[in-house]
């Protein structure tokens, strides 16, 4: 008995593994039948070859009644009867042919993609375009897993539209495929599209704050000039401006007849702040790949000269947002095979 249940338990495991393998195999066939039919591009046009159309769930109810008016009219030979059958019928045609324009020839145009962090919404742009300038696109609507639009494209013109998807890891994001579709005018058929975009979203590491490994008042420091009152020493004088500190004007010499003046104190200044992967003794990868991005945002809104020493790679000392983008991506690219990183 203990035999003959194992048979069966061992038959149906094998019959469950045959049918996952022929789903995964059919699946990829799929997909690559998909890549060769609808390639990536960074615009797409929709034309004829890329539509598919097919009666959504209105439609196979619309189409059962007609068969239950059909079958009436001939039971019962009721003329009426077959006249509205038939001009129903004619109805559903001509609902193909105005459901499948709805979508021919719509251009759409990958604009951008917004560039975010681990456990964010990465943000792409769309343009949507609308090549005749009789016809519009009315009701189309752009489906993503988590995210979906619906808009309305006039004749001979154009809408932007964005839509969001959430990413996991830092690196290249590639979007999944774009579902287009449209149930226009009837809403007895669906007509539509799939759009595989050659646009990626970068990724940067999350940051994470880090407590500074080395004094701010290094060997390396120079000394500028600071309106804050503190450790520092006094270096001089300047003329008053509306807004200064009371307490940072020299009254004393003011009481002697002189102008108003502000005292200016010196401040030690890091001009040379190079974040280097080796200054870090403990921490995985991404831990210090982070701690190097939360310091890379400070540096940049402090708007100091900052540079960065990868494993391989070195960014010289520089300031502003093209400096904090190539610091950043560096990071963010870190790591990852070539093929990810082109």
């Amino acid at each position: 008995m203990r035999w003959w249940r194992y048979c069966v338990a061992k038959s149906m495991l094998s019959r469950a593994n045959v049918t996952e393998r022929l789903k995964n195999f059919l699946f990829q066939r799929y997909r690559r039948w998909l890549g060769r039919r609808l390639p990536a591009a960074r615009t797409i046009k929709l034309e004829q070859r890329r539509l598919f159309i097919f009666p959504s769930r209105q439609g196979f109810l619309f189409a059962l009644t007609l068969l239950l008016m059909l079958l009436t009219a001939i039971n019962y030979q009721n003329n009426l009867a077959y006249g509205l059958t038939f001009w129903l019928a004619m109805l559903f045609i001509i609902a193909v042919h105005f459901t499948h324009a709805n979508l021919l020839n719509m251009t759409i145009t990958s604009l951008r993609a917004e560039s975010v962090y681990p456990g964010q919404q990465a943000e792409f742009v769309f343009r949507i375009s609308c090549c005749s300038p009789r016809r519009g696109h009315h009701a189309v609507k752009l489906v993503w897993p988590c995210s979906e639009v619906m808009v309305d494209v006039p004749a001979g013109g154009e809408v932007e539209v964005s839509l969001r998807h959430k990413v996991l890891e830092r690196g290249w994001f590639d979007p999944p495929k774009l579902r287009i579709e449209s149930t226009y005018p009837l809403g007895l058929l669906r007509c539509w599209s799939f759009a595989y975009f050659d646009s990626r979203a970068l990724v940067w590491p999350r940051p994470l704050e880090v407590e500074r490994w080395a004094s701010p008042y290094s060997e390396n420091a120079s000394y500028g000039f600071s309106e804050h009152e503190g450790l520092e020493d006094l270096m001089g004088f300047r003329d008053y401006r509306l807004g200064d500190a009371p307490r940072l004007i020299d009254w004393r010499s003011h009481a002697r007849g002189s102008p108003l003046q502000t005292k200016l104190y010196s401040l030690p200044v890091d001009e040379d702040h190079w974040l280097d992967w080796k200054d870090f003794s403990s921490g995985s990868v991404e831990q210090r790949l982070s701690w190097l991005c939360w310091l890379v945002l400070q540096h940049h809104r402090r708007g100091e000269s900052f540079g960065l020493r990868l494993p391989g790679v070195e960014l010289a000392l520089a300031t502003g947002d093209r400096q904090r983008e190539l610091a950043l991506r560096a990071l963010a690219l870190h790591g990852l095979s070539r093929g990810e990183i082109a």
